[in-house]
Parts: structure tokens; sequence; C-alpha cells
């Protein structure tokens, strides 16, 4: 199979670490599926790539009847799906945990925990059945999944989360040669990242800025992990901007 034939779906793929990592792959000769939920911005990023080689197709992750659209979709225009780039993802407001609704938990946890289960769920379907069997799925992590930042309960416990649903997945594709793996980002520039620039909470109480990397880093890593063959995993691999105030005490 050449690379032009490799198919792969990049969710939140409007922006940021998804937009980066959909050109990446594109220009690394991969069809993409991209999915988001805001058709405008698809766009705009299929406008970045060979457009040719994407399909946009809106989608939110929360809903499991829209993620089952995304992935029969996919299906009917290429026949089979090589590769799964869990990005979608959200955060809650900055904010004490006893003062968190009900509503914003709930956001979080639907968005970057349920949404990966039910496209992973639609990619072992196909990846069962598909002839060659088998397929890769990466999660997007964060930093997150290993240590928290103050004030964010349900970011830290969502991606604490997708780690466990990282390690069954790849336990549960051995046998279907379905490689998964999990991608740590920390401080990837995007909108989310505005803030770290100017200042952002420490666990000391302090506001310090923090430095931030080339979301196209964050593609070139994930290009690599899509690029080994199904015998070889990456199981978690962290990246991160250099001076980020992560490796080191308090």
């Amino acid at each position: 199979m050449n690379k032009k034939s490799k198919i792969s779906i990049v969710t939140g793929a409007g922006s940021g670490i998804g937009r980066a990592v959909a050109i990446a792959l594109n220009k690394d000769g991969w069809i993409v599926i991209l999915a988001g939920r805001r058709e405008e911005t698809l766009i705009e990023t299929a406008a970045l790539c060979n457009t040719a080689d994407t399909l946009v197709v809106p989608t939110d992750v929360k809903d499991p009847l829209s993620v089952k659209a995304l992935f029969a979709q996919t299906l009917k225009a290429y026949g089979r799906l090589d590769l799964l780039f869990n990005n979608a993802g959200v955060s809650a407001p900055v904010k004490p945990m006893e003062e968190l609704t009900i509503e914003e938990w709930g956001n979080v946890i639907d968005t970057n925990l349920n949404g990966v289960f039910y496209c992973t769920q639609e990619a072992f379907r196909i990846m069962k059945s598909q002839d060659p069997i088998g397929g890769r799925i990466v999660n997007n992590g964060s930093l997150s999944a290993h240590v928290p930042r103050p004030c964010s309960a349900p970011y830290t416990a969502s991606k604490h989360g997708v780690t466990g649903l990282t390690r069954s997945t790849s336990l549960d594709g051995r046998a279907y040669n379905i490689a998964c793996g999990q991608i740590d980002i920390g401080n990837s520039k995007s909108d989310m990242t505005k803030k770290m620039e100017k200042g952002t909470l420490q666990a000391d109480g302090s506001y310090k800025i923090e430095p931030t990397m080339n979301p196209k880093d964050v593609g070139r890593t994930v290009v690599y992990m899509a690029g080994l063959p199904l015998n070889t995993n990456v199981p978690f691999l962290t990246v991160m901007a250099n001076q980020m105030p992560y490796i080191g005490r308090g």
C-alpha cells in the first residue's frame, strides 16, 4: 500500500494542534478526514492542505451518532481507515473545584474522554474488519495526563482517563494488529496558550510567563508515530516546550 492510499481521521482539525497535524499528515502523503464542530474552520484547514486529499466532516465528538456518521462517511468514501488521531478537546474555566458547575465538568469529560472512546470504538469496528486488518490510533494526552495545573480538575481527570483508555486500547488491539499510542504535549502555541505568554497560575500560587513551542513540531512527531509499521508502537511520547517549568522540583 502506498502512502497516498493511507486514510487518516483527525478530530479537532479546525485549529491548533489538530490543524498542524492534519497539514503534516497531508504533506506526508496521507488522505486526511478533517473532523470538528465548525465547518468553516475545517474548510480553512483543508485550504492549507492538498484539498484533493481531504474530506471535511463536521462532527461533535460528544455525540455518538455524530461520531458514527463520521466513520460511516470515511468508510463510504475510502473503504478503510489506517490512522485515527484523537485530538478534540476542551478545558473548563480556571476556578476552585467547589465553584465548578456540573455542566462545566460534564462538557470536559464528554469531549475529552467520552469522545475519545466513541471514536476509538468506531475505529476498532473498521480496523478489525478491513483487509489488510489493523491500523493505528494516537491519542492526545497532554502533560496533564501526568501532573495537574492548579484549578484544573476536569481537564486533568479527563486526560488521566485518556491514559487508561490508551493502555486498554493498546492491549485489546494487539490481536487485530491495531497499535495505540499517546502523545503528551506541553505548551504547543495556540489560542489556548495565549494566556501563558502573559502569565499563568503556578502550583505555588504565583503567575509566570511560560514558553510555548511551534505546533508544527507536534505535527512532525505524529507523522513519525503514524509512519511506523504496525508491529512497532510508541505507547507514550512527550513533546514539550523545552523551557517550560515541567521537569524539576516544585
